[in-house]
């Protein structure tokens, strides 16, 4: 007999971390049965379903597809990991956080499911995409897209059939569980891919696997570079691509929507070839007014990006290039510990003039100490070591020059601690606030 089920979205997401002995575990076979029990194999659970996979772009290129379908009036649901401040970040139901309700909901279906016969251990990731599978299909909204957590081939979201697959781009990543093999990670991610249906490829760099495995099942192949482009202009810059029955088409003066525009480009591909047809003025809409937090996200003279190897670090490096500012950079850098750091600090030092490394929680974490001795080791300039991103961040907001800016970078945990430090420290002064109002 299950247990009774947990009534608060902390408890459920406690319980759901403790119930698996690891937590990656690669495979289709336990949550495919699952979601067979749930229901979920016996139908679309949207009225077009696009998966993206890709080591470095998958959540910008999700987020510009979600606000393309809203522009166009088209209901939608979107399904990414891992979240910054709240899990809820992770299912966007029609352009909203979903619910506690909704999620808890989710949970409740799957711990059902998985204890409907012999029980079957799943992760929390694993879980979690069936929740959030389990309440898109509920909605049943006309465009549902889904960011693969790891690899591609055997990660939980491949579990549903894409129309429309995307890889964005191909990098040394998660080499415990991938590899360092380019070729063989590219294969894992175009493993998303299903015979006949669209494949877009986002890089014009991509390993020749990705293409190879798209060939291999007959899947139409759609390249950045090749059946679709992006071009500057005088006033922003333009689009060209093909809808479904292969007419070209064309969208000009679009804006920089502040993420990278190879993602742009890719998403407005992808959304063609789930069947819609592009307006021009929705597409500029929905390019000026996207958001992504701990994207190149600017708040005054600190910068949040969550980029965390070093094909991520280059892109942030050169953003910063173009936008030169009069006084130092500085990186406060929290990196866990299997994570690339020489390659992260090689590909930003161009960019960086000072160092604050920041030590972060948890068994995989690599401390400000251990950053440092990188840093040295390199001959970058260190100006303190702080104990978490939220002492780090306070350090520096009494260290900086007017004319001096921040990156916040290395994991998606230093920006979140960041952000998480900042909303206590507003949250404590609204309190103040109200207190000497009474």
């Amino acid at each position: 007999m299950r247990d009774a089920p947990s009534s608060s979205l902390e408890a459920w997401l406690a319980r759901l971390e403790a119930a698996h002995p690891v937590d990656i575990d690669l495979g289709l076979e336990r949550v495919a049965e699952v979601a067979r029990r749930m229901g979920l194999l016996e139908g679309p659970i949207a009225g077009r379903l696009i998966t993206v996979a890709g080591t470095n772009g998958k959540g910008s290129t999700v987020t510009m597809l979600e606000a393309l379908a809203r522009e166009h009036g088209a209901t939608t649901a979107t399904y990414t990991s891992p979240h910054l401040l709240r899990y809820n970040e992770r299912l966007r139901l029609d352009g909203r956080e979903a619910t506690n309700a909704e999620l808890i909901d989710g949970f409740e279906a799957v711990e059902a499911a998985r204890c409907d016969g012999e029980p079957i251990s799943l992760t929390y990731f694993e879980a979690g995409t069936l929740g959030a599978l389990h309440a898109i299909r509920a909605r049943g909204p006309e465009l549902a897209i889904l960011e693969v957590g790891l690899g591609g081939r055997l990660d939980a979201v491949n579990v549903l059939d894409a129309d429309v697959a995307v890889v964005t781009t191909i990098a040394r990543d998660h080499a415990a569980f991938l590899g360092d093999d380019l070729e063989g990670i590219g294969r894992e991610k175009a493993g998303i891919m299903r015979p006949g249906r669209p494949a877009v490829l986002g890089s014009s760099r991509l390993p020749a696997s990705v293409a190879a495995t798209a060939e291999a099942l007959g899947a139409p192949r759609h390249a950045l570079g090749d059946t679709y482009h992006r071009t500057p202009e005088a006033s922003g810059w333009s689009w060209r691509g093909l809808d479904v029955q292969g007419k070209s088409l064309r969208v000009a003066a679009l804006p920089d929507p502040g993420l990278p525009l190879d993602n742009a480009a890719t998403a407005l591909q992808a959304f063609a070839l789930a069947g819609w047809e592009l307006d021009a003025a929705a597409c500029r809409r929905a390019l000026s007014r996207v958001e992504l937090p701990g994207r190149m996200q600017w708040r005054g003279q600190w910068c949040l990006d969550v980029g965390h190897n070093p094909h991520a670090a280059e892109y942030l490096a050169g953003r910063l290039a173009e936008r030169p500012c009069r006084g130092r950079t500085i990186a406060l850098l929290g990196m866990l510990a299997d994570k690339d750091a020489d390659g992260v600090i090689g590909a930003l030092a161009p960019a960086v003039d000072a160092w604050l490394p920041v030590s972060l929680d948890g068994d995989r974490a690599r401390s400000a100490e251990a950053l440092g001795e990188r840093l040295g080791a390199l001959e970058a300039r260190v100006l303190h070591l702080a104990d978490s991103p939220g002492e780090g961040a306070a350090w520096l907001a009494d260290h900086l020059d007017p004319d001096d800016r921040v990156l916040v970078c290395g994991s998606f945990f230093t920006v979140a601690g960041v952000l998480a430090a900042w909303a206590g420290a507003a949250q404590t002064s609204t309190d103040a606030g109200s207190e000497g109002m009474t």
